[in-house]
């Protein structure tokens, strides 16, 4: 095998395809990059049994053939080279690469160790622009479990009806929950991503409204973005129905500038560090909303102007569970909505379509 092409193209694409290779694992290729070259561009694929990512460059090619370079030194060789033509050979397992004075050999893997990345049997094709997915998942990933306890809520239940995609994220103490029309799918599909799948998906995407492509088979997924393609397989369970889990009736609700809010919480949270998680105590009177925390390091206390009557309804969370939902609400305005101290919070936008919904569980406070 052997290849010309630019530092700057090779860097972004095994960087790319670095995503998905393993760390380590009993395999020795899936630690690797899978290079393999075309009539005229490379392709190079990252997969680590879990998630495949692969993407293309262009190329010289003047001698088709394959080999798996270790990802971590490939990766650090090419970003240390100079700007300008790279080109790499092979003889047998071993890899050269030259670029301007540099010249490097590494031993490589024989591509026949490679595993095959699965296929999508069956496409059903939708599409939606790299910047609105890139939002939806970044205003949703908080909200995935980290432990894997229930394996299924490690990953987000999209659904598309009707033409609209909702997109829900639950860890058993908050949920967060986008919704966008899209185009390109017909009748009612569902299907969970893993979360790890997804942090990924999101740095694939640009600041663009190109498209991503969405393709659903039985046990994976497939997202297409210009010449690179994420395939996850597919989380299979029962999620949470939200539809019923989330309350629709509010005894108070109140409307919040969402900045002024969230730097509210954030004062406050100053007192609080990992050793000390002392909730935040919320107390929602008329057109304002005291916000009091104390632990061993002191107390704080702060006011948010609000519109609306709480009635002096006093409520605790998780301080980080509140700024992650207020840190991504695509909303300069939101409503507050409550019931009781004992019962879930929800943030809605106040005005315009209900494109977004945060629900959080409360915790218990002690007498002051």
């Amino acid at each position: 095998m052997k290849f010309s092409c630019t530092r700057s193209e090779l860097q972004s694409a095994v960087s790319i395809a670095a995503k998905a290779a393993s760390a380590k694992s009993p395999i020795p290729a899936l630690e690797g990059i899978l290079i393999e070259t075309g009539l005229d561009s490379v392709k190079l694929t990252g997969y680590d049994l879990k998630k495949g990512i692969y993407t293309s460059i262009d190329a010289t090619v003047t001698e088709p053939g394959s080999i798996v370079l270790g990802a971590r030194i490939f990766g650090d060789i090419v970003r240390s080279l100079p700007e300008g033509t790279v080109t790499v050979h092979t003889e047998g397992n071993n890899a050269f690469i030259n670029c301007e004075n540099s010249d490097f050999s590494i031993i490589g893997t024989d591509a026949g160790d490679y595993p095959e990345l699965p296929a999508i049997d069956a496409m059903s094709g939708v599409q939606i622009p790299q910047n609105l997915l890139s939002d939806i998942i970044r205003q949703t990933i908080f909200a995935v479990a980290e432990n894997e306890a229930r394996p299924i809520y490690t990953g987000e239940l999209f659904e598309i009806e009707d033409g609209t995609l909702t997109v829900v994220a639950v860890d058993g103490y908050r949920l967060a929950l986008r919704r966008e029309p899209v185009e390109g799918m017909d009748g009612s599909h569902s299907f969970i991503v893993p979360g790890s799948a997804l942090s990924d998906l999101e740095k694939l995407c640009g600041a663009t409204d190109e498209p991503v492509a969405i393709g659903l088979g039985s046990k994976h997924i497939s997202f297409t973005i210009g010449k690179t393609v994420l395939i996850s397989r597919r989380l299979e369970g029962e999620f949470l129905n939200y539809k019923k889990t989330v309350p629709t009736s509010f005894h108070v609700e109140v409307r919040a500038d969402r900045y002024f809010l969230q730097r509210t919480v954030e004062r406050v949270s100053l007192i609080i560090d990992d050793k000390i998680k002392n909730p935040i105590r919320c107390i929602f009177g008329e057109n304002e909303v005291r916000v009091v925390c104390a632990t061993g390091l002191g107390k704080a206390e702060d006011t948010c102007i609000v519109e609306g009557n709480g009635g002096d309804l006093e409520i605790g969370f998780n301080n980080r569970y509140l700024l992650d939902a207020l840190k991504v609400a695509p909303a300069d305005e939101v409503n507050v909505c409550l019931n009781t101290g004992a019962s879930p919070c929800v943030i809605t936008p106040a005005e315009g379509e209900q494109n977004f919904l945060y629900m959080i569980l409360p915790v218990r406070l002690k007498a002051e």
